[in-house]
């Protein structure tokens, strides 16, 4: 996620996807034609999604005659889809029916007046009972109380290791780190016994997006002594500058990449490095540990571009450890994605149709969680034994969610996030100390939230 100029040169080409993407003339404003927008990964051989939506086009189309559903992938990275559909949401011309987003930008494009309030809809559903109060809570307005989108899935993060490098390296498993220096330690033991393995994925830098933020950065952060406020002190409505817990988590970066722990670094900096990651490095075993989350099986199913059978025997699953193992001894970063209909849709009541009959059923949203390893946000879904068990490791991720927690949901979020960024990438390059990179970032949060805005942290 990330806070950016946009110029008319980008305007005019992001307009011009939408209006290529979603076609035009009288279709476009047809009452029974929707036009519904997602993200497409610059890994175009991953298409769970597309595959799916299709699939729930056709159910849906079948079952109401006449309608039309235009699907509207757009390929980008993660931060740039963003930026795109906001600028699509900007006019009635370009404006999708049915959008998908991360639930951290709800409140920015609650604030920029891009999306409807769901609430006349929400109150006559009765399977709005069935999402979790947290997946609510993500979709909620900070400002007004209002639902804008119904939660779609979320996830949580952990560490993925690789139980054979492990054993070669001579770390006994299952492992479970009890603090941050446990994972330096099976690091550093792999780094000097396992030449041409790197020991430890870290995300990191700007390129990296939320990926550096969340996985990266946060789930360090919120492992701090400071824990929910690390970042944001919601009793204060400050965010937190000038914290110890900020320092520690980027002098963990620095070990990472200073020691040589991690990967290259000018390789850990590329824009799709996550996929690198999953497609690449885990399964040929170049990979020791990764600090990631529940989706990553996707990368490995039958469904996948490069299938790996053997990643269920091969990879483990640990928690990801607070600072020193204090209570309660584990964390987790949780995110999700989610449907909004946008202000400016020609036709919100058939998207709320689409969405609420037919995307987000118990038995679709059962299989969508399924084919994307994602976790389950419908209570329903998640006490399904068939779907606790379709994932092998669906039950270990489900039940870091006690432990987790989630980014600030507010419009400034975005700005902190880049700030987050570039700190690790100026520790990552050795351009900035800690010392330094911590103060920057302090300045750049001051700066996009205002002084008034801002408390400072337990030293």
């Amino acid at each position: 996620m990330r806070s950016r100029i946009v110029t008319a040169a980008a305007l005019t080409a992001a307009t011009a996807l939408a209006v290529t993407g979603c076609g035009s003339g009288s279709s476009g404003s047809s009452a029974k034609s929707i036009k519904v927008v997602y993200w497409q990964n610059l890994d175009s051989t991953n298409k769970l999604q597309a595959t799916f939506l299709a699939s729930m086009v056709k159910e849906f189309t079948k079952a109401n005659p006449g309608t039309k559903v235009t699907l509207v992938p757009v390929t980008a990275s993660e931060n740039d889809y963003y930026t795109k559909i906001q600028l699509m949401m900007r006019s009635p011309a370009t404006a999708p029916d049915l959008v998908y987003e991360d639930t951290a930008l709800i409140n920015s494009d609650i604030a920029g007046g891009y999306l409807k309030p769901l609430d006349a809809y929400t109150a006559k559903w009765s399977d709005w009972s069935q999402y979790a109060d947290a997946a609510k809570s993500a979709v909620t307005g900070s400002s007004d109380g209002k639902v804008y989108a119904v939660p779609d899935n979320t996830d949580t993060r952990g560490i993925w290791y690789n139980k054979e490098l492990f054993a070669k390296a001579g770390i006994s498993v299952p492992w479970q780190p009890k603090t941050w220096d446990d994972v330096l330690s099976a690091a550093k033991k792999i780094k000097a016994k396992l030449p041409g393995v790197t020991p430890l994925n870290l995300y990191t830098g700007q390129a990296g997006g939320e990926a550096s933020s969340m996985q990266g950065f946060e789930m360090l952060l919120y492992g701090t002594p400071a824990g929910d406020k690390s970042l944001y002190d919601a009793s204060q409505k400050k965010w937190v500058v000038g914290s110890q817990g900020f320092k520690d988590a980027l002098n963990f970066v620095h070990s990472v990449y200073s020691e040589g722990l991690g990967p290259a670094k000018e390789q850990a900096l590329g824009a799709n490095f996550g996929t690198t990651v999953g497609t690449e490095l885990i399964p040929a075993g170049k990979l020791a540990m990764d600090i990631d989350g529940s989706w990553m099986p996707n990368n490995w199913s039958d469904s996948a571009a490069k299938p790996w059978s053997d990643w269920q025997k091969v990879m483990g699953t640990a928690a990801m450890p607070t600072q020193n193992g204090q209570a309660p001894g584990s964390t987790s970063m949780s995110g999700g994605w989610a449907w909004s209909i946008p202000a400016k849709a020609k036709n919100a009541d058939l998207a709320w149709k689409f969405l609420s009959g037919t995307l987000q059923t118990k038995t679709n949203s059962a299989k969508w969680n399924t084919v994307n390893a994602t976790i389950a946000v419908r209570k329903d879904v998640a006490a399904d034994a068939s779907y606790l068990t379709s994932v092998p490791t669906n039950k270990f991720f489900t039940e870091l969610v006690t432990d987790t927690h989630y980014r600030p949901g507010l419009p400034a979020y975005n700005q902190v996030s880049t700030a987050i960024q570039k700190a690790m990438e100026s520790v990552t390059t050795g351009q900035a100390s800690v010392d330094k990179a911590a103060s920057t970032f302090d300045n750049d949060v001051k700066a996009a939230v205002g002084d008034d805005k801002t408390a400072e942290g337990s030293s």
